[in-house]
């Protein structure tokens, strides 16, 4: 079973849902498709205001994505540029995976979560970027390159527009076989499903 797996860099819900959903597709035999998005190409099209936007709902999220790192012991340091739009990181993201595959790709990821809520790292900075690229033994002039690449940027946004297409309209989601799970409150009931379809096919 591949569980699609959509993300915004932006979204402190995504960096939740980074960190367990590799740990919770392997205790189910599954594997995880990571798609980078932009959140507010989403809402754009579903009129639904971003949540840093609207003030009385923001303190809440705000809040509550403290006291969620607290229970799960989840360290969370957010960068002080958070909230802010992040479009670069998926774009490298993107093109890390075509020039050195998925493993790559999501390391990469993880590592740009890390270091964005963990470390206070604003990873909209492209020298913050080229430094994880390099970490990982990635060509520092090919990475920058490759983040400014048209093809990477039109798929970025084709990215954003098929995930609309199978009713993705938030983050983070994840679809496990045509089943949708949004936010990442519905992880349990998540589990719950992987757990129930391993049975099944037992």
């Amino acid at each position: 079973m591949v569980l699609d797996f959509y993300f915004d860099f932006a979204s402190g819900y995504s960096y939740f849902a980074a960190r367990r959903i590799e740990w919770l597709a392997a205790a189910h035999g599954a594997t995880v498709r990571w798609h980078p998005l932009l959140l507010p190409a989403l809402t754009e099209q579903t009129k639904v205001l971003p949540s840093p936007v609207v003030p009385v709902k923001w303190r809440y999220v705000t809040r509550d994505m403290q006291r969620t790192a607290q229970e799960e012991a989840i360290p969370f340091n957010p960068s002080s540029a958070f909230p802010q739009m992040l479009i670069a990181p998926g774009r490298a993201m993107l093109w890390v995976r075509a020039a050195h595959g998925e493993q790559a790709a999501v390391s990469f990821a993880r590592t740009c979560f890390q270091a964005y809520y963990a470390d206070g790292v604003d990873i909209a900075d492209k020298a913050v970027l080229l430094g994880i690229a390099e970490a990982q033994g990635i060509d520092g002039s090919a990475f920058l390159a490759g983040m400014e690449d048209p093809a990477i940027k039109a798929q970025f946004k084709q990215g954003n527009e098929l995930a609309l297409e199978r009713g993705v309209f938030g983050v983070p989601f994840v679809m496990a076989e045509g089943e949708p799970f949004w936010g990442y409150d519905r992880f349990p009931q998540l589990e719950r499903w992987l757990a129930a379809a391993a049975r099944r096919a037992a």
